[in-house]
């Protein structure tokens, strides 16, 4: 086993034989080439000392700007294409998330909720999201094309005449999932990488008991099974060895009071139909598939759960860190995951 010195020298250790002389030998060999000064306390057991330690930082990074060795743990995404559905702001998980994996060399691909579409557009366009911009080495995060998408339904025959005619849609064409991923695969062959980042129960604010079957199979309709018809639609364009992402919450598994509205089921639908994803595309398809626990963020979505910032002050106190919880950080754990 490698013997980490103050030095900072590494020293491999030779195979040590247990046995008459040679063990004791072994061990002094052992304790020269580490700089411990006596090898009984070694051989009892293990101490701790007051020696300041330095921190290593990890972050998603392509290459160092001076072409020196990068420090930390390296995450290179470069050649790599992102497709990130939920975006519709800077200041949602899917924001973040877009940030590391640019960060990391990616080229990000952005799917937008039809109605958000044209404020998303043009405050980008404006300029209003470059200081959320700015990544790591000072450069601004570029989105190659933004897609209108509305993930609740599959192809253009699934859309209600009430919503094809719906103002809020007029002038968007080609936006339902089936479309999405066709004009992708037009536009760029493949893509390596898929994010969904979405979720929508029209009655989160209500009790279980009070929830109306509609909004309960609405809420597992924009927030479960979106993700299974994204992966279905997109992986024929996915490059083997390829990454599929989603975000779930720990009320899947515990009582969240108020999260309501069926959206509990939806995450327990979405973390049992990760294990079931993750099995068939990656026997079929090389695609690997997972999804993060994030906790609670002050977004514009989740402000409509009306509680936010109670459940983000219970998180943090009942964290074992008890700090509130960063959108970089699971920006950059879904780097790890690509």
């Amino acid at each position: 086993r490698p013997c980490i010195s103050t030095s900072r020298r590494v020293v491999k250790a030779g195979a040590a034989v247990f046995g008459g002389d040679s063990k004791k030998a072994s061990w002094v060999k052992l304790a020269s080439a580490c700089h411990i000064s006596s090898v009984a306390p070694f051989q009892r057991s293990f101490t701790t000392t007051s020696k300041k330690v330095d921190k290593v930082v990890t972050r998603a990074m392509a290459e160092s700007s001076d072409g020196k060795p990068v420090s930390g743990l390296p995450i290179n995404l470069k050649g790599k294409r992102a497709f990130i559905a939920g975006i519709a702001d800077d200041n949602g998980y899917g924001w973040a998330i877009a940030k590391s994996l640019a960060a990391a060399g990616a080229e990000i691909l952005v799917g937008t909720w039809v109605p958000a579409l044209n404020i998303f557009e043009t405050s980008l366009r404006r300029g209003k999201f470059d200081e959320s911009r700015v990544l790591p080495d000072g450069s601004l995060m570029e989105i190659t094309k933004v897609y209108p998408l509305d993930a609740v339904y599959d192809k253009p025959e699934d859309v209600p005449e009430d919503v094809k005619t719906n103002k809020r849609y007029a002038g968007s064409s080609d936006w339902t999932v089936q479309e999405a991923a066709e004009s992708v695969k037009k536009d760029f062959g493949s893509i390596d990488i898929l994010v969904h980042s979405l979720a929508n129960g029209p009655e989160v604010s209500k009790p279980l008991l009070e929830t109306s079957r509609n909004g309960y199979l609405a809420a597992l309709s924009a927030s479960s099974y979106s993700y299974v018809s994204l992966l279905k639609h997109f992986l024929p364009i996915m490059n083997p060895g390829g990454s599929s992402l989603s975000l779930t919450y720990i009320a899947s598994e515990r009582i969240i009071p108020g999260y309501g509205g069926g959206m509990s089921s939806a995450k327990a639908a979405l973390e049992s139909d990760t294990k079931v994803l993750a099995f068939e595309a990656g026997r079929k398809h090389r695609i690997r598939v997972n999804t993060i626990s994030a906790g609670p963020l002050r977004s514009r979505a989740a402000k409509a759960i009306g509680f936010i910032d109670t459940m983000i002050e219970y998180s943090v106190a009942n964290a074992p860190l008890q700090k509130e919880l960063s959108a970089d950080e699971v920006g950059n754990t879904a780097a790890f995951l690509a």
